[in-house]
């Protein structure tokens, strides 16, 4: 099943001006002679996860390369840390790194209370992930079919997710559709407990991110039976596609970096420039694929339409299932 982006429009006010309009920057201002001479903050959602890796990774290799102050401050939830960078100066000295539960979370909750197009300015795509269907270990289901099978044999089977939208949320929602299966979901206050559940055989199933699982697969606390990228991962070889077993399946997981809206041009022009060098420098090339990180850095016109494809892609599924703030 591939979502259309088309329905989706007419399903929701936002996809359509989601998909026609984004503010980038304001134009026609010089980079600032002086830009920067303070702390540049990079703000993100909890430590550990993929959006603060990266984060750290951008924040020491920005030092490391220009002499910029550059620190990590982590804010507990996506609505949250996004709301805080949306009220900022558009200065930018104050960034928000993180996935789609930026621009899909509107989508879902009625407290949100920014809007993910006209308050945010793209700056660069940092990176892709995939996630990693993982089991525990005790469950019988040793592959995608086999898991598929339990289920529509009436096997209760229960998923572990973090935030409402949150990727482990929505690539167990769209296996759900796309399986014509009824997994329950069980939230956790973010991945960590998450997987500790799932560790303990408190839930059965996850779709965690690679970043968060692969180490925990390879100890054998977890049994991985899939990833969610339509083409087998380099990352992973000895894991199959979710796809192979389930056609058309995909779930792949979109970080960027946004400053405020109305943030001048040529500061957004410069901070691309600096991050773009620092994500694509053969130095951080290891620690990067050691992570399950697909580097890419980007323009900030390929975030932007990243984001709109997102929205169309995704929007479908949300009201399709009925995801709300309950």
């Amino acid at each position: 099943m591939r979502s259309n982006p088309g329905s989706a429009l007419l399903a929701c006010p936002l996809l359509a001006y989601a998909l026609f309009l984004w503010p980038t920057a304001s134009q026609g201002q010089a980079l600032p002679a002086s830009f920067p001479n303070k702390v540049i903050r990079i703000a993100t959602a909890e430590a550990g996860g993929g959006s603060d890796f990266m984060s750290r990774v951008l924040a020491q290799g920005l030092a490391a390369g220009t002499g910029w102050q550059v620190i990590v401050e982590n804010r507990p939830g996506a609505g949250i840390v996004s709301e805080y960078v949306a009220k900022s100066p558009p200065d930018g000295y104050t960034l928000l790194l993180n996935g789609s539960t930026i621009w899909l979370g509107p989508l879902m909750l009625e407290s949100v209370r920014y809007d993910p197009i006209r308050d945010f300015a793209p700056v660069t795509m940092t990176h892709r992930t995939n996630n990693i269907l993982v089991v525990n270990p005790q469950l019988p289901a040793r592959t995608v079919k086999e898991l598929v099978a339990m289920a529509k044999a009436g096997t209760r089977i229960d998923y572990a997710s973090a935030n409402l939208g949150s990727t482990s949320h929505l690539s167990a929602e769209l296996f759900n559709s796309m399986a014509g299966i009824s997994m329950r979901r069980i939230p956790y206050k973010g991945t960590s407990g998450a997987l500790t559940a799932v560790m303990s055989g408190e839930v059965q199933v996850m779709f965690a991110s690679a970043a968060s699982a692969a180490p925990l697969v390879r100890a054998g606390k977890l049994r991985g039976l899939g990833v969610t990228s339509e083409q087998p991962s380099e990352l992973f070889p000895d894991l199959p596609t979710v796809a192979a077993t389930v056609t058309g399946y995909e779930a792949v997981q979109i970080y960027g970096v946004f400053a405020p809206a109305k943030t001048p041009a040529a500061v957004i022009s410069r901070l691309n420039q600096e991050m773009v060098r620092v994500i694509k420098s053969p130095e951080h090339r290891d620690s990067f694929q050691k992570a399950g990180v697909d580097a890419v850095g980007s323009t900030p016109e390929y975030l932007a339409a990243a984001v709109r494809n997102d929205i169309g892609r995704m929007g479908k599924l949300i009201k399709e299932a009925g995801i709300k703030e309950e």
